[in-house]
């Protein structure tokens, strides 16, 4: 697109290259939401507002035509400043500021720096054309109303400011037209701008998948390297999204409560809609009588599509499903609900409630109730109490806790800091109006309970703030099944108290017999304590309670692999090409099942092939397993590509390790036997590990890395002493899994540091940890390049054929 041709303003000209004058414009694109629905009259009113808004503002009113060019779009209204990226901003601000007197005016910004023209168009007038206009539209197609988004260009400028760098928010990228990926940043100074993810944003997060341990940014850069060295020490421990098992035979007493429909005239009221929905589901889980499907699970209907309701009732398990909507307007609400069998799609009762908004949560309790009548189910008085009790009496707050709760479902994607952010906040506004306000609190011991031990902030702030958040529900509510699981939640995570969260666990199933996140902490603690087949137990039951949850069944996928039972695997990851058949993550983690149980490349080679040839802008969703390939191929020409694709971040997550990009150029480097710039590399890497591990003195996976880095720059004595600390701190008796992994990459620190006789010893000791699970993998010992100082010795050869599946040989 050249210039403003979309909009219906004045159409550019296709500028002449040979005498085109190229200057960088500070863009900011305006545009009114819902333009198009609106009539003939209401268009040219809500223009006139915005115009006069934005005449009004000081960048606008005070810049000179030099210094300014305004431009009409039809629906909105594109400034393209000249002086200073700032300006652009200052105005934006500044519009949003005078549109809160305005909530009829929805609009939507967005900012680019990049290149311009100015053009004569068929009129005779000039225009501006160029790239900075239309990646500046493109930015602002991203949003909601009320978003100021950013581009990074112009985020990178505006962070060296001090008034500037507290407003900004990361969003991750967004992909925009012809396949373009945009890194967006949110502009948000409250209550100036809107603090959400944008639902594009949103909605394509909820394709990705989770994991307990994610990886993440894996579109910025190197999870690939670190996957390698999950294959190096047993196998890919970021399966990214799993898939379900088989459902199991449906019981009567069984419902899932689907996203209610917003009939409201405020879009904005979708979240309020969500949460009266959450609410019905979350008083329907507390009756043991019943078997009900979790929210992670039932999100992915959202309304809006056409249902097959039987088709949705046997994808869940259950025999019922709960559909409704919701409109609010001014002071009043109306809640429509409806019980459908999903085996015959018979209605078996609906209901429609017409009452003051300040009776929601009375609604919610009477659905809630007539719902376990109608499925006749048994109600004790402590259920009853439970499902009758409000969560808050703030309504504002309840909207607050909603967004949080929303963001928090799509934890553990590829770039979930600035999501788990934005939760966090909302959820402090929450309680910041309602001290009381159980729930809030609730989310946020999760929340930075996920933030210490998954997102690698290990810092004592992060534990504060999560002890803070446990104690204050604690105070509210001592004996509530929430707050044993919230405890267990921050034993678990963040105290690795294995048996105290147990215990907990125990006190919470009680009162919470539909919870699968007790199914699911219970199957992890199982699985650290070397008590594998347990574990898998409990995650199946998890499942069965959450049968679309990407971040549970991810982990059960883990599991089999851990108990070497790839036939389980594969079947896990065939059935999530089944529910997310185009997910190229997907795709080519499916085929490293065959290079761990295998040692079998081509599956991962073709389909990476398949990737480049169809669309090769996704290939950075799956760079990390393209280098794996390379390496398992020995093809460096392939792994310097699949480097390049994997981006500048500057560091990648694998499991408890995190390394720096410079590891990374190191083993490409010693991959091509260029010594010299491997150890200018490694150099550069031990520089940056060293601040970390002074950070993190006590923290075993950082000095594990330490020592990868050591072996590497010839450092033997640092080397093993660093990795034999490391497994002192993170010891198997205390983390089976974690424990076990640190043992084999001390086998590998041994093996680069020329100790074959103790690498073997650790190796032979630990291929296989407590509970029968597997820590290295066939396919990696066999492969993978950094085994070599081992390969011939028949000892090596021996640990690789006792990890051959029977018809992997």
């Amino acid at each position: 697109m050249i210039g403003l041709g979309r909009m219906g303003g004045n159409m550019a000209a296709e500028p002449d290259s040979n005498n085109l004058h190229l200057e960088i414009g500070h863009v900011l694109f305006i545009d009114i939401v819902g333009y198009s629905k609106l009539l003939i009259e209401e268009q040219k009113e809500r223009l006139k507002q915005l115009t006069d808004i934005v005449l009004a503002t000081a960048p606008v009113r005070e810049a000179t035509d030099e210094q300014l060019v305004r431009l009409p779009t039809g629906d909105g209204v594109a400034l393209v400043f000249r002086h200073s990226v700032e300006e652009p901003a200052r105005c934006a601000l500044e519009i949003a500021e005078a549109l809160q007197k305005h909530p009829e005016l929805p609009v939507r910004m967005g900012i680019h720096s990049g290149p311009v023209s100015e053009v004569t168009d068929v009129s005779g007038r000039t225009n501006i054309a160029g790239a900075g206009i239309n990646m500046a539209q493109r930015v602002m197609d991203c949003g909601d109303a009320g978003h100021i988004l950013l581009s990074q260009h112009v985020a990178d400028d505006l962070i060296q400011y001090r008034q500037w760098a507290p407003r900004l928010r990361d969003l991750g990228d967004c992909e925009v037209k012809h396949g373009v990926r945009l890194h967006l940043v949110n502009l948000y100074a409250e209550p100036l701008g809107n603090a959400a993810i944008p639902q594009k944003l949103q909605q394509a997060a909820a394709a990705k998948a989770v994991v307990e341990k994610p990886a993440r940014r894996s579109s910025a850069g190197w999870i690939a390297a670190l996957l390698l060295l999950a294959l190096l020490a047993g196998g890919f421990f970021f399966m990214r999204k799993p898939t379900q098992p088989a459902v199991a035979a449906v019981m009567e007493k069984s419902i899932a409560v689907l996203p209610f429909e917003n009939l409201s005239d405020e879009k904005q009221n979708t979240y309020f809609a969500d949460g009266v929905q959450d609410e019905i589901l979350t008083d329907l889980a507390k009756i043991a009588d019943l078997k009900v499907i979790s929210r992670g699970s039932v999100m992915q209907y959202k309304s809006g599509v056409a249902r097959n309701l039987r088709e949705i009732g046997q994808q869940l398990g259950v025999a019922h499903l709960l559909e409704g909507s919701v409109q609010r307007a001014a002071n009043k609400i109306r809640v429509n609900a409806q019980l459908i069998d999903a085996r015959t799609d018979a209605h078996l009762w609906a209901q429609t409630y017409d009452r003051d908004l300040a009776d929601v949560f009375a609604i919610q309790s009477e659905i809630a109730k007539a719902i376990a009548e109608q499925l006749q189910a048994k109600l004790s008085p402590n259920e009853k109490a439970a499902i009758e009790k409000p969560p808050t009496t703030d309504l504002a707050a309840f909207d607050l806790y909603t967004r949080a709760k929303s963001l928090l479902l799509s934890l553990g994607l590829t770039n979930s800091q600035p999501i788990l952010r934005q939760a966090v906040e909302l959820l402090n506004q929450a309680v910041a109006r309602d001290p009381a306000f159980f729930e809030a609190y609730y989310q946020l011991v999760f929340a930075h309970g996920y933030a210490y031990s998954v997102e690698g902030d290990h810092t004592p702030a992060r534990l504060a703030l999560t002890e803070a958040a446990l104690q204050a529900a604690t105070r509210l509510l001592p004996d509530a099944g929430e707050t044993h699981l919230a405890r267990a939640n921050y034993l678990y995570r963040c105290q690795r108290d294995y048996n105290g969260a147990l215990a907990e666990l125990d006190v919470a199933r009680r009162s919470l017999p539909n919870d699968a996140r007790i199914f699911e902490l219970t199957g992890y603690i199982l699985r650290r304590r070397g008590q594998q087949e347990e574990g898998v137990r409990n995650l199946e039951r998890a499942v069965e309670l959450d049968p679309r949850n990407v971040y549970t069944l991810q982990q059960l996928a883990l599991s089999y692999q851990f108990l070497r039972r790839y036939p389980e695997v594969a079947a896990v990851l065939d059935r999530a090409l089944t529910i997310v058949p185009n997910d190229v993550a997907t795709k080519t983690t499916r085929a490293l099942v065959d290079l761990d149980w295998k040692a079998e490349t081509r599956p991962l080679h073709e389909t990476i092939d398949s990737i480049l040839a169809g669309d090769p802008s996704a290939i950075s969703d799956t760079a990390d397993n393209w280098f794996t390939c390379a390496l398992a191929e020995r093809d460096p020409t392939a792994a310097e590509r699949a480097l390049v694709a994997l981006g500048d971040n500057p560091c990648w997550l694998d499991g408890p390790l995190t390394l720096s990009r410079s590891f990374g150029e190191g083993l490409l480097a010693r991959m091509m036997n260029l010594e010299a710039r491997a150890h200018v590399a490694f150099t550069k890497a031990r520089l940056e590990q060293e601040k970390i591990v002074q950070a993190q003195p006590d923290y075993g996976p950082s000095l594990c890395v330490l020592g990868l880095i050591d072996a590497a720059l010839g450092r033997k004595e640092e080397a093993l002493r660093e990795g034999r600390r490391a497994i002192e701190l993170l010891p198997v008796e205390k983390d089976s899994t974690n424990g076990c992994r640190m043992l084999v990459y001390f086998a590998m620190i041994a093996a680069w540091a020329g100790e074959k006789d103790t690498a073997l010893q650790y190796l032979a000791d630990n291929g296989q940890s407590p509970g029968g699970s597997t820590v290295a993998t066939y396919g990696a010992l066999k492969l993978l390049p950094f085994w070599d100082p081992l390969r011939g010795d028949p000892r090596f050869e021996k640990i690789v054929e006792s990890l051959a599946a029977k018809d992997s040989k």
